[in-house]
This record gives C-alpha cells, sequence and structure tokens, in this order.
C-alpha cells in the first residue's frame, strides 16, 4: 500500500512527496527542500520510519521544485531524475532564483532521463510516467493506478491550472495535454499538487473553470 508524505517548503511554498511502500523503499518528488530546518525535517521523517531513499524524481524543474535537489542526491547518494525537456531548466537554476529575488546554489545536471511510457519502480510500487508539457517543456506526472494517485506537478491545481508564461509555456498545450491525458483517469483519483491543497480529478472536471 502507498503511503505520502508531503512536506511544505521554501520561500514558495512548494509541495514535495515522500512516497513509500511496506518495503521501506521510498522515492522523493521534486525537492524543493530550502532552508536547515526543512532539510532536518526530511531526514527525521525518513530515519524514524526507517525507509530506503531509492529514487530522485521530479516532475519538472523550475527552481523551486528543485532546491533540494543536490542535498538529497548527496545525502542518500541518488540519482536525479526528470524529462531531458526541462535539462535547460537545471543549467539555470540561479538565474531563475534571481528572478524571484531568492538565492540558491547551482545544480548539477541531471543524472537520468525519464520519458512517456516509462515507469518508475521502487519497492512494490509502480509510477507510470506522463509527458504533460505546457507549464514547462519536460513537465511530466507521475500514475499509481492501484490506488489512484496523481502526482501532477504544476500543470493541475485545485480550481486552478499551472501558469504557462514562463519560457517553453503554452496554454493551449497545456489544457489539450489535461483533458486527454489527466481527465480521462478514474474519477476518484487523488491528485497530489505542485503547491496547494490535494484534489480529485472528479472535483476539476466539474468545478475547475478552466476545464469546464
Amino acid at each position: 500500500m502507498l503511503k505520502v508524505k508531503k512536506f511544505v517548503v521554501n520561500p514558495v511554498q512548494e509541495n514535495t512527496f515522500v512516497l513509500y511502500d511496506e518495503t521501506k523503499e521510498c522515492a522523493i518528488i521534486d525537492a524543493g527542500f530550502y532552508y536547515g530546518e526543512e532539510k532536518d525535517e526530511v531526514d527525521y521523517f525518513i530515519e524514524k520510519n526507517r525507509l530506503k531513499p531509492a529514487r530522485l524524481i521530479n516532475t519538472h524543474c523550475h527552481f523551486d521544485h528543485i532546491m533540494g535537489v543536490e542535498y538529497i542526491r548527496e545525502k542518500y547518494s541518488l540519482k536525479f531524475e526528470a524529462h531531458p525537456d526541462d535539462a535547460f531548466w537545471v543549467e539555470k537554476a540561479t538565474d531563475q532564483g534571481k528572478l524571484f529575488n531568492i538565492e540558491m546554489n547551482a545544480v548539477s545536471p541531471i543524472d537520468k532521463f525519464l520519458n512517456e511510457g516509462e515507469s518508475i519502480e521502487f519497492g512494490n510500487t509502480s509510477l507510470s510516467i506522463i509527458h504533460l508539457p505546457g507549464h514547462s517543456p519536460g513537465h511530466i506526472v507521475f500514475y499509481e493506478k492501484t490506488c489512484k494517485m496523481l502526482f501532477a506537478g504544476d500543470v493541475l491545481f485545485y480550481g486552478s491550472i499551472g501558469r504557462t508564461d514562463l519560457p517553453g509555456g503554452d496554454y493551449d498545450t497545456l489544457i489539450n495535454g489535461i483533458k486527454s491525458k489527466l481527465l480521462t483517469l478514474p474519477e476518484d483519483t487523488a491528485v497530489y499538487c505542485g503547491h496547494g491543497p490535494e484534489t480529485s480529478i472528479g472535483f476539476e472536471k466539474k468545478q475547475n473553470p478552466f476545464l469546464i
């Protein structure tokens, strides 16, 4: 049974998720840890629950989602995994931060590329990878079919969608991708967003003003 722990972190209030199952292996999605106490908190959680970090994966590589990548990569000897089309965002990590008056250290290149049709395996868990650009060119989402969980990054929020005015963004691409690839999932699928509260596919189909 897949379990989820959410950490709300950094100056942008980004959601980082730790996923784990009965094997104690875990995956860390969108490591945005910035402050020292945030890093201590996730370390304590992993140690307390005797978890074994196995994957470090990202939905996309905007600066607020990669602030903690170097820390987690070094601390737990993990490879940083993301879509190749977002590699340029990693190269521009410090420049991204400066645009929002936030200082951050450089992030080393992606170690392993993730593409649609592949899956993320750890413990007894398998996450399907779905490419869904529009917010960023290399944005992907992770779907766990058995438990009906979707880790949507910044493409879909509670009653809203991701911004499309940053380099590589495109409104029509985002809307079409959400409608064709996400709203076709079971309505009781839980959606874990990159910012803000959780939602469901059914709620967004009926209530999201951008999708009705």
